[in-house]
């Protein structure tokens, strides 16, 4: 039987900054032969399907799997990490794939910067950290920075799967409708169109199954 990943440790986070954390994860990622090729998240791609192309940010870009299939099906994409081995990854693909005048990456520390301009997607796919991080601000930002019409799409782990750095099984998950909540935006300029728990079948990335719940909050900008 394989081994069970083990979450970092109060002292493993002590002894790093949060860049440092996430760019040893990647990298290692990247170093790992046995790991799959980058994949779009499934309900990124089952809800960024019916809507037409445009300006999309990439919360947390990661490994680049959302980002490079946004791109494409024809959005212009602003990828964002706070781990550099990320962000030259998902720019160096964008390359191989012809999609650079298509992806803007881009290192920032969301606590910290955000980037510049206006979307009509803000996808933040499992946006989560074992560090203190101001995540209701971030989305609230993010939130603003749709344009009229526009789209935020945060789906969350709402289990914890075999290959998940958090291994921790009394960690709570908050529901759809308390992210929504605690983003508190302005009542009449914002539609909840979905908030649900879906379960579904999921690989991670050395190619194991296993059942997880995500949740799901579709928060469309009026207009």
């Amino acid at each position: 039987m394989a081994q069970q990943p083990q979450g970092p440790t109060a002292a493993d986070l002590a002894a790093q900054r949060p860049e440092e954390f996430w760019e040893g994860l990647y990298r290692q990622r990247a170093q790992d032969r046995s790991a799959r090729a980058s994949r779009v998240n499934p309900i990124l791609a089952e809800e960024a399907a019916e809507l037409p192309p445009g300006a999309a940010l990439d919360l947390g870009c990661g490994m680049g799997g959302d980002t490079l299939w946004l791109a494409r099906h024809g959005w212009t994409v602003t990828a964002v990490d706070i781990a550099p081995t990320a962000v030259e990854r998902v720019a160096a693909l964008a390359r191989t794939e012809r999609l650079d005048d298509r992806v803007t990456a881009e290192c920032h520390d969301l606590a910290r910067s955000f980037p510049a301009g206006n979307f009509d997607l803000v996808s933040a796919q499992y946006f989560h950290t074992p560090y203190e991080l101001p995540r209701d601000a971030i989305l609230r930002t993010a939130a603003e920075a749709l344009r009229p019409g526009g789209r935020l799409l945060v789906v969350d782990h709402g289990s914890i799967a075999p290959w998940s750095w958090n291994q921790d099984r009394s960690t709570p998950f908050a529901t759809p409708q308390e992210i929504y909540a605690g983003l508190t935006l302005p009542s009449g300029e914002w539609v909840l169109e979905r908030a649900d728990a879906p379960r579904r079948e999921a690989t991670g990335p050395d190619g194991r199954t296993a059942t997880v719940t995500d949740h799901v909050l579709l928060v469309r900008r009026a207009g």
